[in-house]
Order: C-alpha cells, then structure tokens, then sequence
C-alpha cells in the first residue's frame, strides 16, 4: 500500500470561524483551546478558496510550519504532502496530523528542491502547491532560533538547523562592503554603510553573540523612525541572507511550472516586498501569451506561457484577521492557475 492508498482520517480538531490567524489557536468540537496550542495560519479561508482542496487531489504545502494550512486541507478531503527543512517543525506538524493517516506525508527538505523530494515518493505531478513565505509565529516567539530581538537568544536565524552558517557568522566575518549590501539589498535599509561601518569597528573590540546585543548597538546610533525598531530592517536582512531565501524562491518557481498539473493552482504567501515583487513578476511572465520589445516588428509568443492568474492585485488580510493577529497585516497572496490546454 502507498501512502496514497490509505483510508482517510479523523480530523484532530477544528478552527472557529474567527481563528484565520497566524498566532491564533485552533479549538476543539467543544470551543475549548487545542491541547498543543496550535498556531493558525494567515490568510486560511483565501489559502482554501484558491488551493481549492477536494477528495481526489494531491496537493503540496511546501512550508509545512505548524500544519494549520495542510490541516485545514485535508479535512477537505484532500492528500498533502508536507514539507519543511525545520525538524522541530515537522515533528510538530507529524503530532498534530497523525490522525489523517497516510493520507498525509511529511518531508524533510527545502521547498525549492521539491521535485526530488517528491520524485523519492514516486510522485511527479501534482494538483497544487502552496508556500508561505517567512518566518513563522513559533519561530519568532521561541529565542533561541535568534529570529527576533524582542527577547535574548543566539544571532541564529537558520531555518535549516543543519546547516553551518549563522547570522553571528555573517555579522563577526564579513567584511563592510558585503555587510552594506546585504542590508541595502535585502533590508533596504537607508543607513546600510553607516551601520556596516560601526559593526566592523564595535567587532574588533567584542563579538556580537546576541540578538539583543546586536539590536541595542544599532538603536544606540540610529534613531527610531515611526513604530519600527531601529534594527528591524537589519535583523529582516540578515535572516533572507542565512537562508538565502530569495534564490530559494525563484528556484522553487522554477521547479513549480513543471510539477503543476494542467488545471493545477499555484498559491504563495509573501511578507515583504522583495519577496512579493519577484511571485508578482514571475506570475505575469507565465501568464502573458505574447511578448513585446520596442526592437522587434510585432509581439512574439511567450515559450513561458503556461498560467492564468487567478489574483490581479495580492489578497491582503480582512480587518477582522488583522485585530486578531497583526502580524498578517504584511502578508500578500498571489494565485496563478496552470492552463489546461498546455500539458508540460
């Protein structure tokens, strides 16, 4: 029997009407709290309009997380397979979703090498794939992973645990200019230099080691400009830089286009801008059946041209999400639909 051949099961638990939260939790039949405390994901109900699951189709959540969208999913009906490159994430997720099964089936691996994972269970094609972008509630809130500043912990900020090279890394070892860029392409950060120079001065004396100590130094010569930490934007660099979490993204693009099915859907959830501005450019791309350049006489075919969008402008959180968890308030989902007519 293959994990696909398994009989459906029991739900673990419900979501209340007001729960689309990230950090929100998810209840019981009987209104009371989860025993684990469950993290509910943002934008659920549109993640559900779009991914579209039903009986019969295999769908992919490449970033597993807590489970709440895979959950959500399968008590649809539908076969997820799961995936995350966190251990502690999918031993969660393994917990809260035994109850469904085989119907289930987590993998260990970054979303971006999606087809060899899949390919390892025996599977090529799928009916939709869906990834959030970022870092999750649990992530933030747990100090030692060093996502955060809002309480001490190591300069972590891997995902991927395994891997070798940290933010502590990054900020004691590189030298200034590589530090200024990864700030100003990844932070956008304005004060890039300045705070690339000062780092560089303050290491020779003391390594950094700290979150906190990290976020205190540069509060202590950059001013706070409206309701953001000084550090912010630094903190938000670092993190896309230890996880190279742009090349990721367009590599998983990639990767999707051929995994789809004709009819498959295609969700991603983004929390910043550069994140958002390279799905957005990469959807219309796909989506655009001729291309035109001021060089050639006429508009040529685009041999890219294989989705419909499905969202014109990103969906953004209701205001009702938003008093319930704000950290959705950042977050943008893009939905694409791969032709029928054009099997590849």
């Amino acid at each position: 029997m293959t994990w696909r051949e398994s009989r459906p099961g029991a739900a673990a638990c419900f979501f209340s009407e007001n729960s689309e939260t990230r950090e929100g939790v998810a209840v019981t039949a009987d209104g009371s709290e989860g025993a684990a405390g469950y993290h509910v994901p943002v934008l659920l109900s549109e993640v559900m309009h779009f991914m579209a699951p039903g009986k019969g189709k295999l769908l992919v959540d490449g970033t597993l997380g807590g489970g709440g969208h895979t959950e959500a999913m399968l008590q649809a009906g539908a076969q997820v397979i799961g995936v995350d490159q966190d251990d502690q994430a999918l031993t969660y997720a393994g917990e809260r979703l035994q109850g469904f099964g085989e119907r289930f089936l987590a993998l260990r691996g970054n979303f971006s090498e999606m087809p060899e994972l899949l390919e390892q269970h025996g599977e090529s094609k799928v009916d939709g794939i869906l990834v959030d972008i970022g870092v999750s509630s649990w992530q933030l809130d747990e100090a030692e992973r060093g996502f955060s500043f809002a309480k001490e912990g190591p300069l972590d900020m891997r995902m991927d645990r395994s891997q070798s090279q940290t933010a502590a890394d990054l900020v004691n070892e590189s030298s200034e200019q590589e530090l200024k860029q990864i700030f100003r392409n990844y932070g956008e950060e304005r004060a890039a230099g300045r705070i690339a120079r000062r780092i560089v001065e303050r290491r020779a004396k003391q390594a950094f080691v700290s979150t906190t100590d990290l976020a205190e130094f540069i509060s202590s010569f950059i001013p706070r400009g409206g309701k953001s930490h000084p550090a912010t934007r630094v903190f938000q660099a670092l993190r896309i830089a230890v996880n190279d979490e742009l090349g990721v993204l367009e590599r998983f693009l990639e990767n999707a286009v051929k995994l789809l099915r004709p009819g498959g859907r295609l969700v991603v959830i983004t929390f910043h801008s550069l994140e958002d501005r390279i799905v957005k450019r990469f959807m219309k791309h796909v989506s655009t059946p001729e291309i035109d350049r001021k060089e050639w006489p006429a508009p040529r075919p685009n041999p890219d041209y294989q989705f419909q969008l499905l969202t014109r402008k990103p969906v953004i959180a209701t205001g009702q999400e938003l008093e319930l968890n704000p950290r959705a308030r950042s977050a943008k989902l893009r939905a694409a639909e791969k032709n029928e007519r054009i099997a590849v």
